[in-house]
């Protein structure tokens, strides 16, 4: 399927591993102008260096200035911006019972105001030209939190909200905006969640890998490529009528349609 973007300039927002590499990797095939970023400039530059058309930048995006930065070395390298790609690390593991107002203040701020920011400053030239994609990497615990995940659970969820309410609003300018929610793909966030879960229930690490694993009903972890597919698909032309949504590339994990 010809996705209809090559050409088009997509920033990936943490994309120097795991889901955000993927993603960038799959809209590199497809012959987008792919903008790599992450906190570490060398392994930025070095995956763009491996696509078609890419640039690598290394920014601390929850950092004073890092949104305006990537976004300017963006424009300098391809021009206007098509896709944007939300993506961000996720926050420590806690019980919501171990939360504390700073603390949750943090997770807003870098899981939905920054979000906010980078889509507030690509939105209108997407408007005016009638064609944009905003995509946000999330998680499967918008729809069904996940234990011990409780800082992702509420800024992702409020994410999600903010996006909701933005694509009603855009859909007949011919902006697109939809999630798509991970569940257990291997990258080196689930290697730490894998860890987190055996020190609080007493397992090694292999036992909690076993069960987490055992967990999804495909009976495996979800490989990054498969999520990049599907991320890249949402980006496309194809899928010009599929907005205001959340699309789960998770084997069946969670347990509602």
């Amino acid at each position: 399927m010809d996705l209809g973007i090559a050409g088009r300039t997509a920033v990936v927002c943490a994309s120097t591993g795991g889901l955000g590499a993927a993603t960038a990797r799959a809209l590199g095939a497809e012959g987008a102008n792919v903008v790599v970023s992450g906190r570490r400039a060398e392994l930025a530059r070095s995956i763009a260096a491996a696509l078609p058309s890419a640039v690598g930048v290394g920014v601390d995006l929850t950092a004073d200035g890092g949104p305006e930065a990537l976004l300017a070395a963006a424009a300098a390298a391809f021009g206007d911006i098509d896709i944007l790609v939300l993506n961000g690390p996720g926050p420590k593991p806690a019980t919501a019972s171990q939360l504390d107002p700073a603390t949750t203040a943090l997770a807003v701020h870098d899981l939905l105001l920054v979000q906010q920011g980078l889509v507030n400053a690509v939105l209108p030239g997407m408007r005016s030209r009638g064609w944009g994609r905003i995509l946000a990497i999330a998680s499967s615990g918008v729809v069904q939190p996940l234990p011990n995940l409780a800082l992702s659970n509420i800024g992702r969820t409020a994410l999600a909200a903010y996006l909701k309410s933005l694509a009603t609003e855009v859909a007949a300018d011919g902006v697109t905006v939809n999630l798509v929610l991970p569940g257990r793909i291997e990258t080196d966030r689930t290697v730490a969640i894998e860890r987190s879960t055996a020190e609080s229930t007493g397992q090694s690490v292999e036992e909690a890998r076993a069960s987490l694993e055992g967990g999804v009903p495909a009976g495996r972890y979800g490989r990054p490529d498969e999520f990049g597919a599907t991320a890249a698909f949402l980006c496309g032309a194809p899928a010009s009528y599929l907005t205001g949504t959340a699309v789960r590339v998770d084997g069946g994990l969670v347990g509602v349609l």
